[in-house]
This record gives structure tokens, sequence and C-alpha cells, in this order.
């Protein structure tokens, strides 16, 4: 019968997806060789990454530019070159995006700096002290995850299809409660995923998590405490509506006009 060789599929999937995105958090969560030369304090950028990725220490690089004068970001998505004069490589990667012309749209230059060779080192080295999950751990998790959400659609799918069968071709025994099984397994172990799994997604190591956990933006006003924020909670954390505005492409000055 159709019907059964429908749920043995739907189970299979169920199985094989939810398996295998056990073994990629296994996998994640698995703690990093000690490193000789680990460390045991963060700099911003390294900060930023562990918080977000490549894009999060751009933003921080555009801020701190931003707020030295040496980059001009408007709330209209363009960012000028005021003063060249860079103080890291991080900071060479953004005039480079820019180009000669000194002004090109700040998602555009978001976008290269975040793949430039600077950020590409840090990260090296962050996952070089296991503070970092490596590139194809996260992909992994991710293809894991997506195996699951697939498996879902399929048992759904299949549910739908046993239903539409002739009756002669469908066993007895009610259709849906032989589909119910395999669907709470996957969606049991999507949500499972939300909560224990996501995190091993992000950029951050459980090593480089607690790292992380430690440098939790300080109350105050000082330069530094402003980084902090932005390098722990991304552009949510800036104050000022018109910078906030020129890194999210001009849509928030563009609704409160």
């Amino acid at each position: 019968m159709f019907s059964v060789l429908f749920v043995l599929v739907a189970w299979a999937a169920a199985g094989i997806s939810c398996a295998r995105l056990c073994l990629a958090a296994v996998e994640a969560a698995r703690p990093a060789a000690e490193s000789p030369g680990r460390k045991l304090a963060l700099t911003l950028y390294e900060a930023a990454f562990l918080a977000g990725g490549p894009h999060r220490v751009t933003d921080l690089t555009l801020v701190s530019m931003h707020r030295r004068r040496r980059l001009l970001l408007a709330h209209t998505g363009w960012a000028t070159v005021v003063d060249p004069e860079c103080e890291d490589d991080l900071e060479r990667s953004v005039i480079g995006a820019i180009g000669p012309a000194g002004q090109a749209r700040t998602a555009a230059v978001r976008a290269a700096a975040s793949a430039a060779d600077a950020v590409r080192a840090l990260a090296d080295r962050l996952v070089s002290a296991g503070l970092a999950v490596p590139d194809n751990v996260r992909s992994h998790v991710a293809s894991a995850v997506r195996g699951v959400q697939g498996a879902t659609v399929l048992t759904v799918a299949l549910a739908a299809a046993t239903l539409l069968l002739p009756q002669e071709q469908r066993a007895d025994a009610p259709v849906l409660a032989w589909f119910a099984l395999p669907l709470l397994l996957t969606l049991g172990c999507l949500a499972i995923a939300r909560v224990e799994v996501h995190p091993y997604t992000r950029w951050a190591s459980p090593a480089g998590q607690r790292l992380l956990g430690s440098l939790s933006p300080r109350s105050g006003g000082d330069e530094r405490a402003f980084l902090t924020a932005v390098a722990v909670r991304g552009v949510g954390a800036v104050d000022d509506p018109v910078l906030r505005a020129a890194l999210t492409g001009g849509r928030t000055a563009h609704r409160s006009h």
C-alpha cells in the first residue's frame, strides 16, 4: 500500500535528518584543543567578530572611524572619506572598499570590507585560539537544520498525499496518526535546536562565548564603553538616530520623515 510506503519514507527522512543534526551539534559543542597562545582578553574587533561575525566587525570599524571624523556616514546611505589616515588593517580595508573616488554606498562598503583579508585573518586567529567556530562546522550545523526543516515539510506533504489516495490504496488505521510521530520528532528537534544548537551556529565557540560574556558593555558615557556596546550588541546599541540610519540603509531616517 502506498500509505505504508509514504510513512516509511517520512520516518526515514525524519530519523536521518535528526541524527545528522545531533551529530553536527555535538561537533560544534566539542571544546577546542587548548592553544598555548589562547587569549585571556578580547580586543573590540575580536569581540565584534565573536558576537556578530564579519559584518559586525565592519560596523564597529565604520562607527569608530565616523566618530573620529575619519569617515562621514550619511543617513542617505553614503560613506565619504574625510581623513584617509588609518590605524590598522581593518580601517585600511574600509578605505580600500570605498575606492579612489572617496565616496561609496555604505552597504557596498560594508559588504566589501567584511570579505577583506583583514577580517579573514582576524577570523583565522580566533579559530586557531579555539574562540571561534570554524566555517565548516557552522556550515554543517546550518545544513543539518535545513535538512530537518526539509524532513518536516516532506512529512506534511506525504501525509497530505496519503489523504488524497483512493480508499482502496489506504490502510484502515487513521492515516494522520501514522505521520504524527515523525512530525513530532522533527518539530521537537527543531525546537531543541532553537535553544541548544542555535548558539553554536553563531560565530563564538563555547570558550569564546565565555570570554564574550565577561565583556558585557559597561555603563558610562566614555568612548570605550560605547564601542564595546556596539561590538557586543551591534547597531542597536547606537543611540544616534542619524548614525543608526546610516548603518541600516537609511530606512530609519525615511520612517522618521
